[in-house]
């Protein structure tokens, strides 16, 4: 059987100043016909990509993009084609949004993308348009000094200077489970308040057990993890270091994963560092949105996109930047 040929999109993830994102009805005749999308088209051979994207979104919305940045690729094999959906982000373009092509249109909140039909090579590409471009990461007790009951306060106080939408992770191996249930209801208050999602990093059954709406899995819980149903709440995401682990996250369904360590970190002196190439080759690989992890910080968000992550994962220059 000849191997299918391979059609090269570019597509966007288009960002009002409201938050909200753009998507399009797909006409009934075309593949995949009826469903919604995220507005682009096809890559012409010697096309640059961003030359494409510009063209279709003037031809498609009648808007100019004025910036753009990678976000997300992704290869998907239907039936009877293969796809690669070059995602880019674009916050900035002008003009005024309209269905040049008489296709319908709309402006949704990035939480409300799930109430629409997509297909299904769009799945990580909604993902990645809910997450932030940041995972922050609790630091260890330890590097306080602090007891349980200071360490709550000294979180309370790092996230409330946190931006709303940002995207948290609570990782406590020092605590045992009553005294890091505490801490995480009272965590999850003060999120609340503050629109910022709460990520819990412990065991399934304790995630379970609290009633967690995000949990993330160390390399180590994800090998034992059966099915994705296990976990009962919405949103799945794991620690991967390699391919095997990054095959099982995407098996088992994850939302998205942290891949590590990218540079060296004080917390693992010496210790082999994946680097941005090997990086970029293991995200050319995936179908979820990638934090890359281990020793960076905001100043290497670019550097990140440009190798196809999602963004930036920290722990220690988060913690250390107060």
């Amino acid at each position: 059987m000849p191997e299918m040929k391979l059609v090269h999109v570019a597509a966007a993830i288009i960002v009002d100043s409201e938050g909200r994102v753009l998507i399009a009805r797909r006409d009934a005749s075309q593949h995949q016909g009826g469903l919604w999308e995220f507005p682009g088209g096809k890559v012409e051979k010697g096309e640059a990509v961003e030359s494409a994207l510009a063209r279709e979104l003037d031809e498609e919305l009648g808007i100019q993009v004025e910036s753009a940045r990678p976000q997300i690729r992704i290869t998907h094999h239907y039936a009877d084609k293969s796809v690669l959906l070059d995602v880019w982000r674009v916050e900035r373009f002008s003009g005024e949004a309209h269905g040049r092509e008489g296709q319908p249109i709309r402006w949704v909140a990035p939480s409300a993308l799930v109430d629409f039909e997509f297909p299904a090579a769009n799945t990580p590409i909604v993902s990645a348009a809910r997450l932030p471009d940041r995972l922050f990461i609790t630091g260890n007790i330890a590097e306080l000094g602090a007891s349980s009951d200071q360490y709550e306060a000294e979180l309370v106080r790092r996230i409330r200077q946190l931006p709303a939408d940002s995207l948290v992770m609570l990782r406590a191996p020092e605590l045992d489970d009553e005294a890091f249930s505490r801490c995480y209801y009272r965590l999850l208050d003060v999120c609340e308040e503050c629109g910022i999602a709460l990520v819990l990093n412990s065991s399934l059954e304790l995630a379970n057990t609290l009633g967690a709406d995000r949990l993330h899995l160390s390399a180590r819980r994800l090998k034992s993890l059966h099915t994705r149903s296990q976990f009962f709440g919405r949103w799945l995401s794991a620690s991967c270091h390699n391919q095997e682990e990054l095959d099982r996250a995407a098996q088992l369904g994850a939302d998205f994963v942290t891949l590590s360590p990218v540079a060296p970190t004080a917390s693992h002196p010496g210790a082999p560092v994946l680097g941005w190439n090997q990086f970029w080759q293991l995200t050319e690989q995936s179908t979820m949105p990638i934090y890359a992890l281990g020793g960076l910080s905001d100043e290497d968000l670019q550097e990140a996109w440009n190798h196809g992550a999602q963004g930036v994962a920290s722990i220690s220059s988060w913690w250390g930047r107060f």
